[in-house]
């Protein structure tokens, strides 16, 4: 049984005619009783009965207009869902993203695109820089945004934004209402930081900034998320370096005060294996790089 055995029927059945089926299919009569006897042997069953007056669907045939036009329907629509996949309108995608990305941008970027791609499923991992990188190598994301420089070589990267280092006080601290604050001022406050072990790169830059102010951090807490940071901070426990786009978190208690030095920022990239041949990926970065700069 093909397709054009179905299409052929249809309208045989509709017009209960083989001559205006013919023209309507642009083919003669010859062609179309060919396929009808065909549909019928693969079939097992008489679906028309004919003579030189008329022509009737008999009860198999009556049974079997609508499974034909539900096999024609689901064929469309296969080959329609093919189409949207392979021009990267329809499927889905796996995006990491680092907590950080809720207030730089992101939102902004997956609706304006999921606007332009509707029946494309995004799914959004919140995970830290070095597991998106282990998830990307293992397949198991198609695209992240980490707070990395040392990217692998077999993934391609844009970075997607830079910003300083803010100082995160409580508010009750003696600082708070600076304008501004040399880091040095911060020596033997408790620091709480995100873990070594989430994010090296950032730990690594805690570390250095302060080594050039000329302290080493007491760094007292480690935590697995930047709002458990700022969280920490805010009922007064410690202080903090953190992006500056976390300002907007607007937490009550936590309070954020530049730094007179900018050196080391925070930077963020866009990160996918080459490898990866994805209309829908290849969309999506499109979609970040017009989105350049992000918002901090």
């Amino acid at each position: 049984m093909e397709f054009r055995h179905l299409r052929y029927f249809l309208v045989l059945a509709e017009e209960l005619h083989f001559g205006r089926a013919a023209r309507r299919l642009a083919i003669s009569q010859p062609p179309l009783s060919l396929n009808i006897q065909q549909l019928e042997a693969s079939v097992g069953a008489r679906l028309l009965t004919r003579n030189s007056k008329s022509v009737q669907l008999t009860a198999a045939g009556l049974a079997f207009v609508p499974a034909a036009r539900a096999l024609l329907d689901q064929a469309a629509l296969a080959a329609s869902l093919a189409k949207d996949v392979g021009e990267g309108m329809a499927g889905s995608l796996t995006i990491g993203f680092s907590g950080t990305m809720l207030f730089s941008g992101l939102p902004a970027i997956l609706d304006r695109f999921q606007l332009s791609h509707p029946r494309l499923r995004l799914l959004l991992k919140e995970l830290s820089s070095s597991e998106q990188l282990r998830e990307l190598a293992q397949d198991r994301l198609d695209l992240g945004f980490v707070h990395t420089t040392r990217v692998p070589p077999e993934l391609s990267h844009i970075p997607v934004a830079s910003q300083a280092f803010w100082a995160c006080l409580p508010a009750g601290h003696a600082l708070a209402a600076s304008p501004a604050l040399a880091l040095g001022e911060l020596r033997g406050e408790p620091f709480a930081v995100v873990s070594r072990a989430v994010s090296p790169d950032y730990h690594e830059r805690i570390l250095a900034l302060c080594a050039e102010s000329g302290f080493d951090p007491e760094i007292r807490y480690e935590l697995r998320h930047w709002l458990s940071v700022v969280s920490l901070v805010a009922q007064g426990m410690g202080v903090a370096l953190v992006p500056a786009t976390l300002r907007q978190s607007a937490m009550a208690g936590a309070v954020f005060v530049p730094l007179d030095d900018t050196r080391r920022p925070y930077e963020t990239h866009c990160l996918w294996k080459t490898s990866r041949d994805s209309p829908a990926l290849a969309a999506f970065v499109h979609a970040v790089q017009k989105s350049l700069p992000l918002p901090l």
